[in-house]
């Protein structure tokens, strides 16, 4: 573990200032390694706030090349990189903002092949994946792991919004055991909507690692921002889930853990 440094007690001074903050929860960012994937507008604007919160070691997963209609919401790439990997230009970006991150950037989709090695050099894992084949192999990884997963996801102007912890809450197939048609590429979207998103992602991954506030455990907060209205809905936990199920009940049996304010303690 490496301590703060003068210049990041100085560059996160304001944050470290908050209640129930401090120093301790500075350190325990910097100790964090986040897994990004889908580093679009929704994930390369979540990684911006990790990043700039202090994040010790950002991977960013996402292939394929930024094209012209990326950019009414990508926010770390610029008009030149057109046609090339927005990945290595996220790299780039965060590193221009703030260089005390490791940033790790690959060009790829998440697929059965290299899901459990990401999955397993990650603390935490931000499914920010714009399909649900990805995000059911992210789910069932971190599963089987024990690795908790911010989910988001968003659709024209809906979003939603939870926290995965493998054993205590319900997971993406629990929640989802017939998916949304939210599959296809293509559909309208407002960068701020994607941005709004992308805050509320961020935060709740921090809250996760330090322990302040309270995340979404056993929630999914929804979101029509056409309106501005926002729900939280108790999503079932399904005993037989056949992802998480069988840890959920080993778990219920010996009672090893509690759910806790802050998972990383």
């Amino acid at each position: 573990m490496q301590t703060l440094t003068p210049t990041e007690l100085e560059r996160y001074r304001r944050q470290i200032m908050l209640p129930g903050f401090g120093e301790e929860s500075q350190q325990r960012l910097k100790d964090t390694t986040v897994l990004v994937t889908g580093v679009g507008g929704l994930g390369a604007t979540a990684a911006l706030y990790l990043a700039v919160a202090g994040v010790g070691r950002l991977i960013l997963l996402r292939g394929g090349e930024l094209r012209l209609d990326d950019m009414n919401r990508q926010v770390l790439m610029t008009h030149d990189w057109v046609g090339k990997p927005r990945v290595f230009k996220a790299k780039a970006t965060l590193e221009a903002i703030n260089p005390d991150v490791q940033i790790d950037a690959i060009c790829d989709y998440v697929t059965p092949e290299n899901v459990d090695t990401l999955v397993q050099s990650a603390d935490l894992v931000l499914d920010c994946a714009h399909n649900f084949v990805e995000r059911e192999l992210l789910n069932a990884a971190c599963v089987r792991w024990g690795k908790p997963m911010v989910e988001a996801a968003m659709n024209d102007m809906d979003a939603y919004l939870t926290t995965i912890v493998p054993g205590l809450t319900p997971c993406l197939s629990c929640i989802f055991p017939e998916k949304p048609d939210w599959d296809k590429r293509g559909f309208g979207v407002l960068g701020a909507v994607s941005g709004t998103l992308a805050c509320l992602t961020a935060l709740e991954a921090i809250k996760l690692i330090t322990g302040l506030g309270t995340p979404l455990y056993s929630q999914l907060l929804t979101m029509d921002l056409s309106r501005a209205e926002f729900a939280k809905r108790r999503p079932y936990h399904d005993p037989d889930c056949p992802v998480c199920g069988a840890k959920s009940r080993r778990l219920a049996e010996s009672n090893a853990q509690e759910e806790t304010s802050c998972w990383f303690q």
